[in-house]
């Protein structure tokens, strides 16, 4: 299995908009669970903005990353926003 982790920052921001733009990433990107080939789980925390997927191997993370669903979340509820994106991927 492979684990896909990626912290965020996001850009300056007041307050409100911040709290709706994490609810919106964490909406979006939990709602690929089943919509995915090899993705086992997918949890966003919205405290330090953090997403920790699990993917049955490298391919299916591969899959995922050009995956029509997932790009379609990317590209509208997180990179608009983020000003950082630090990624790990590991083997479990």
């Amino acid at each position: 299995m492979v684990r896909h982790v990626i912290l965020w920052k996001l850009k300056e921001m007041p307050d409100a908009e911040k709290a709706a733009v994490k609810a919106g990433i964490k909406e979006g990107l939990e709602g690929l669970a089943g919509k995915i080939p090899g993705l086992l789980d997918v949890r966003v925390y919205t405290d330090a903005l953090m997403l920790d997927t699990t993917f049955t191997d490298a391919a299916a993370l591969k899959g995922y990353s050009t995956h029509p669903a997932h790009v379609a979340v990317a590209d509208g509820k997180v990179r608009p926003y983020t000003a950082v994106r630090t990624c790990l991927d590991f083997n479990v």
